[in-house]
């Protein structure tokens, strides 16, 4: 049975689209999250399949060499109809599916469960799924963790897309910064002069009715010598209205970074649980408010928990809590296990957040597309490392007195 198409299906494919993401190479970010969730939930294949309008095309999979489908046949161009996980127990017993050559060949799919990528404007990209070969059935707990692992994944493309316009946004603001000193130098010297000679006239025009042939002249002769100028003026004046407008800038308000940093954890929770892995939450101290989108900033501190959480050991103890230090804080400590096994995350974190991040390319993109949200943000991050202490992650961000005009401003310098 085909899938119909969804109501926004126009919208859908737009921002599917805007993400810049079809038929781009393997990314390790992917590909690590398609693996826990077939370890998660015991199942031999999974994908990242973004539903294209007349296709699904895999980001990243395990289990099976088919990275594209058609539409048509397509399990997940039925998931994406759904807001939460779309469970095929038998895909067989199935009136959707009952018929499709992707199960009735030997071989085929017959259990399929997929989590829609949701972006936080609602639209459905595609799903991270998990597939089998042999009917069977999802617990709940595996349920959670597909759901988190999804939102990951959604989190991922649109950190991605937030970083790429905030590196186009500091470039503007540089650009901007450099246009003001050619228009303070256009504006106070010759087209100064220009001007008050064609307001002298015309206002004389107006006054008395009488042409000036000389002064008209003047003016004539003015004006064309500057009409070069006058365009520029013009240019000047749009790109400083333009600079930093754009939907994908960041929207910066007041929040409290002691409540957006307990959805990140409970965002995270069941993945850590599906390894074993404690997370003890002391991040439900008093507010600390500060500048920030809360949004992309919940979307970071995600990411950075489930770094923490790929890199350490089964049974291994991550601690979050939130402080103030020099400024509102966020602590993350991957924690030693008591048996002497260390936590991996450090490198991942140093090369890929604190080493020149952009010029790291490769596994840890995600934390360096993490990192340049942070440095939007003005936060100030400091990793170390001890023995017997585990690593320890502090991000520190600027009191909420800092007016978010100059934050947006001070862009260029971050």
């Amino acid at each position: 049975m085909k899938a119909p198409l969804p109501d926004n299906e126009i919208e859908r494919l737009a921002a599917l689209y805007s993400l810049d993401i079809l038929d781009s190479p393997p990314e390790k970010d992917f590909d690590d999250i398609v693996a826990l969730a077939a370890g998660v939930c015991a199942a031999p294949m999974s994908a990242v399949s973004l539903v294209d309008a007349d296709r699904q095309w895999a980001k990243a999979q395990t289990g099976t060499e088919v990275a594209e489908t058609s539409r048509d046949v397509s399990f997940c161009a039925h998931a994406i109809l759904e807001r939460d996980l779309m469970l095929v127990p038998d895909a067989r017993e199935d009136e959707r599916f009952a018929d499709n050559p992707i199960v009735t060949a030997e071989g085929g799919i017959r259990f399929y469960a997929g989590a829609p990528l949701l972006t936080t404007d609602g639209f459905a990209l595609g799903t991270l799924c998990v597939m089998d070969t042999e009917p069977r059935r999802l617990d709940v707990e595996q349920q959670q963790a597909l759901r988190a692992l999804a939102r990951q994944v959604t989190a991922q493309l649109e950190l991605r897309r937030y970083a790429f316009a905030l590196a186009n946004t500091t470039a503007r603001l540089q650009e901007l910064e450099r246009r003001k000193d050619d228009l303070a130098g256009l504006v106070g010297g010759e087209l100064r002069s220009s001007l008050r000679l064609m307001s002298a006239y015309l206002e004389r025009l107006g006054d008395t009715g009488y042409h000036d042939a000389e002064m008209g002249d003047l003016v004539a002769r003015a004006t064309a010598a500057h009409c070069r100028g006058f365009r520029e003026l013009i240019d000047h004046l749009t790109t400083m209205a333009d600079a930093g407008l754009g939907g994908e800038s960041l929207h910066m308000r007041q929040c409290d970074l002691t409540r957006v940093t307990q959805r990140a954890v409970e965002a995270v929770r069941p993945i850590a649980a599906s390894k074993h892995i404690w997370i003890l939450n002391q991040a439900g101290g008093p507010s600390l408010p500060i500048i920030a989108d809360p949004v992309r900033l919940e979307q970071v501190l995600t990411h950075l928990l489930f770094a923490a959480v790929k890199y350490t050991p089964e049974g291994g103890r991550v601690r979050v809590g939130t402080e103030m230090e020099s400024g509102p804080t966020v602590r993350l400590d991957d924690m030693d296990l008591p048996d002497g096994m260390r936590p991996d995350l450090f490198p991942h974190l140093y090369y890929g957040a604190i080493a020149n991040p952009a010029d790291v390319p490769g596994p840890d993109r995600g934390l360096a597309v993490a990192k340049r949200i942070l440095d939007a943000h003005h936060a100030t991050v400091a990793l170390s490392d001890r023995p017997g202490d585990g690593t320890s992650l502090h991000v520190v961000f600027p009191y909420a007195s800092m007016d978010p005009a100059e934050l947006i401003r001070d862009l260029a310098i971050a």
